[in-house]
């Protein structure tokens, strides 16, 4: 689990979100640790606990193979490479910040992290069942955040509002 951690927050731009299609690949269709369905559920879970997602999903997918022992590896394998290329580039930055060569690089790499994000947005949304009947939800919520500026707080608890009523009116059909 470490290595393969290490190996995906080693090789992968752009934070937790571009990083979930490639922790989805290892874990779910490459080594079989976990099934869709529960990969889906470990990622709501860690975008609902504090911290960087990229962390909290090993966290709990080392959990959920292999208990505690597991939690910290997998977070370990996740945490070390980022920390170590930070911490040479913050050594060295200082050299390099002003050179166009640099200032290119980063420019070229914004459009890919871009689609590293957008690939498991996509792939979330089919698992959670998310489709042109309710494809408007994420849609106005991010209008709402981006340019009405709602907190998501408040989002999150009308979510949580809404899911209740649906589930007691659907729960009240069912027993009539």
């Amino acid at each position: 689990m470490f290595w393969s951690f290490a190996k995906i927050g080693a090789f992968t731009l752009g934070g937790g979100y571009a990083m979930l299609a490639v922790i989805e690949n290892e874990v779910v269709a490459k080594r079989h640790w976990i099934a869709m369905e529960d990969f889906v559920d470990l990622v709501v879970l860690a975008q609902t606990a504090p911290g960087i997602l990229a962390v909290n999903i090993s966290i709990l997918t080392g959990n959920k193979i292999a208990g505690k022992r597991g939690a910290v590896v997998s977070a370990l394998g996740a945490v070390l490479p980022s920390f170590i290329t930070i911490l040479v580039i913050a050594i060295c930055f200082s050299q390099f910040q002003n050179n166009i060569w640099v200032r290119k690089v980063f420019n070229g790499v914004r459009p890919a992290v871009i689609a590293l994000i957008a690939v498991p947005v996509f792939s979330l949304a089919k698992s959670a069942n998310v489709g042109w009947k309710t494809v408007w939800i994420p849609i106005v919520v991010a209008l709402l955040i981006w340019l009405v500026g709602v907190s998501p707080i408040y989002i999150i608890v009308t979510a949580i509002v809404a899911g209740i009523a649906v589930h007691w009116i659907e729960s009240e059909k069912g027993r009539e």
